[in-house]
């Protein structure tokens, strides 16, 4: 059955987002503003993980090496491994 109104095959139809997501990703950068420091952010983000799994006790130990164990969180890096942080 067919309509003269309805179209016998799909037609195709594309949006091109580059000239958006270059403008959008420009935006971001403008906004963190010139001093950002992406090396510096990641380091801070290494140091806060580090500080969030210090100090667990056992049964806590025991959920981490779980949950690392089932891939549902990195491992950590050992103490004296050098995970790359910046020493201040």
């Amino acid at each position: 059955m067919n309509d003269d109104d309805t179209p016998d095959r799909l037609q195709a139809f594309e949006l091109d987002f580059t000239d958006h997501e270059t403008r959008r990703g420009a935006e971001v950068l403008a906004a963190l503003g010139e001093d950002w420091d992406p090396v510096a952010v990641l380091h801070e983000e290494e140091a806060a993980y580090r500080l969030l799994y210090s100090g667990l006790d056992e049964e806590q130990e025991a959920v981490y090496r779980t949950l690392v164990a089932a891939g549902v969180l990195p491992p950590r890096a050992e103490p004296g491994e050098d995970d790359g942080a910046a020493s201040d």
